[in-house]
């Protein structure tokens, strides 16, 4: 699965790691996290982020 980058603060989502801390499971590929998802380190939404 690709790795997405936010284009504000730099965090990269790993599928593989998912965001625990937020409600997203290991193994969640990007396209399935919920559009209410926020970068964990800065707040920006989805359309912030591109693949790496």
């Amino acid at each position: 699965m690709k790795k997405y980058v936010c284009n504000v603060c730099g965090y990269v989502y790993d599928p593989a790691v998912g965001d625990p801390d937020n409600g997203v499971a290991p193994g969640t590929a990007f396209e399935d996290i919920p559009d209410s998802w926020t970068c964990p380190l800065c707040g920006v939404d989805k359309d912030s982020f591109e693949v790496e």
